[in-house]
Formats: structure tokens, C-alpha cells, sequence
């Protein structure tokens, strides 16, 4: 690493014209300058510069020497500036991962302003219902919902998402009118399944009545679309994030059941692995899903 510093520094002397005015650019002493050329000539065995009283010269070997210098500090300053521009603006890949529900609108509501923006930004996304490594995987953001496991990212609650229990009209004529929560232990259950054992259905009611039901799901899935597939093809009842089920219930495709009983909202953070010298692209980021991610949703 000497070795390099005394190249940046021997090329500045060059391209100065003068170890005088090399210090001034370097914030070194004229003196501590001439103590690095002399050491980098000591190093190569080679003189790279004649030395008058009036004005330095480059031998030939300097001349040779001094090319390959400047293409080092070049290089330097080329990457000194790519940095700036990471932190300043956001550019280059960025890589986000988000649950699968949150694949059409959502996101592209969010984002889709910022890439119009920023035309040096390019964008890859990961969509699965399952935890991601942000390390392994190189993610630099990631938006996660429900309850996070203690570790060493750095998460930032940006709202709770409320869940609708629901079907489609033709379940409902086919099973007749849901009254109570008891009545959902002999409908058809569609789940969202994960790795861990399906845990019981929470639900408040009026007056501050609670129902805890555990339900044997017909149809278990790994992707929320999936499970909204089945519940919009009159498969049975699902349990769905409202935010993402509103075109349905607009157009009747799908039917709040128990529109009384509510299921405990979700909480949706924005996760990255670290929170100090953020990238400009994902400080930007973060500011366009905080602010559209959950727009609208009560």
C-alpha cells in the first residue's frame, strides 16, 4: 500500500510540474514529498526524475513509469467517484425481496417513479414467502410481515396491514350464511404454510369477545397468490391481507366473512442488513415504500 501512495504521489509531482505545488494538492510538506519520490526511487533502483534548481524533468524511465502511474491514480479517482455516486444518488443494482403478495401493485406503485427518476438505477426482485438470507443472497433491502426473529439486521416498522377472512359467493351459497366464529371448524380452510406448526386463528369481536380456533386446512400453500387462487375458485375460506384484496372485494369476486371478527393485523418492516452508510439507492428506497407500500390501508 506504500508503495501505491508513492505512485499517487510521484505522478501529482508530474502532473504539477513541481513537489511545491504536488504538496499543496496533497496536504503534505514540499519536504515529505521529495522523502517519497526519493524512497520510491530507492525502491526501484531506478532515477525517475533530474533534479534542478529550476524545474524537474523526467528521465526516461520516469517517463515509462510515470504512464502506469497516472492509469493507478486514474483508477483511484474512477472508483473515489463511483463511491460518491453510490452514496450520492442512487445507482447501480438494486436488489429487493418482498413476500409474493406484494409482487403487483405494491411494489411497482413504490418504485416504478424512482427507476423514471434515476435512469443510472437498475432493479432486481425476489419474490417468495419464505426468510431470505440478505447476506448470502446480496439483498439489499428486503420488506418482511408478521413477527421477526431477533438477529443482527436492522428492521423499521413502517405499519400493521389488516387481514380479512373471505370467500368467494359461490362457497357462500353452497355452505349457507357464517354466523360464528364456531361455524369455521366445518367450512374448508385454505393456509398460508411455513416451516413451523400452523399456529391458532385469533379472533376479536364485539363487545371484546375472543375466539381462538384451531383449523385443519384443506389446502396448505407456500405463496399467498396460490392460497387466493383457490379461495377465488370457490375452494373454501381464507385468510388475506385487505390491502391486497381490494380490487376483489370491489368487484364481488370475493366476500368478507365475518366482517365483525377480527384477525390481529400484520406488521410490515423494511429490513437491511445494516443501518450505517447506507447506498443513496437504498436510502431512496426505503423512503418510496415507506411512503406507497401501505397507502390507503387503515
Amino acid at each position: 500500500m506504500e508503495q501505491l501512495k508513492r505512485m499517487a504521489v510521484f505522478a501529482t509531482v508530474v502532473e504539477r510540474g513541481s513537489m511545491v505545488a504536488a504538496a499543496e494538492v496533497l496536504g503534505m510538506s514540499a519536504s515529505a514529498v521529495s522523502q517519497q519520490i526519493r524512497k520510491l526511487e530507492e525502491g526501484t533502483q531506478v532515477s525517475l526524475l533530474h533534479r534542478t534548481t529550476r524545474k524537474l524533468t523526467l528521465t526516461e524511465a520516469g517517463a515509462l513509469f510515470y504512464r502506469s502511474c497516472a492509469q493507478v491514480l486514474e483508477l483511484a479517482r474512477e472508483a473515489e467517484q463511483r463511491l460518491a455516486e453510490l452514496r450520492d444518488a442512487p445507482v447501480g443494482e438494486l436488489r429487493i425481496a418482498a413476500p409474493v403478495g406484494f409482487s403487483g401493485r405494491p411494489i411497482s406503485d413504490a418504485l416504478a417513479p424512482l427507476l423514471q427518476a434515476h435512469s443510472g438505477l437498475r432493479l432486481s426482485l425476489f419474490f417468495q414467502d419464505e426468510q431470505i438470507d440478505l447476506i448470502e443472497q446480496r439483498i439489499d433491502l428486503a420488506v418482511q410481515v408478521g413477527k421477526l426473529d431477533d438477529s443482527s439486521l436492522v428492521a423499521r416498522h413502517i405499519g400493521d396491514a389488516r387481514q380479512l377472512l373471505c370467500a368467494a359467493p359461490a362457497y357462500l351459497a353452497r355452505r349457507g350464511p357464517i354466523r360464528t366464529p364456531a361455524q369455521l371448524l366445518d367450512l374448508d380452510w385454505l393456509a398460508l404454510h411455513n416451516d413451523t406448526a400452523p399456529a391458532p386463528l385469533v379472533l376479536s369481536g364485539p363487545g371484546g369477545a375472543v375466539e381462538k380456533l384451531r383449523l385443519d386446512s384443506r389446502v396448505s400453500c407456500n405463496n399467498i397468490l396460490a392460497v387466493r387462487h383457490f379461495t377465488l375458485a370457490g375452494m373454501g375460506v381464507s385468510l388475506q391481507p385487505e390491502q391486497e384484496i381490494r380490487e376483489e372485494l370491489a368487484s364481488g369476486r370475493l366476500l368478507s366473512v365475518l366482517p365483525d371478527w377480527q384477525a390481529p393485523p400484520f406488521g410490515v418492516y423494511l429490513v437491511t442488513p445494516r443501518r450505517d452508510a447506507q447506498p443513496a439507492k437504498v436510502r431512496y428506497a426505503i423512503e418510496a415504500l415507506r411512503q406507497h407500500l401501505l397507502s390507503g390501508a387503515p
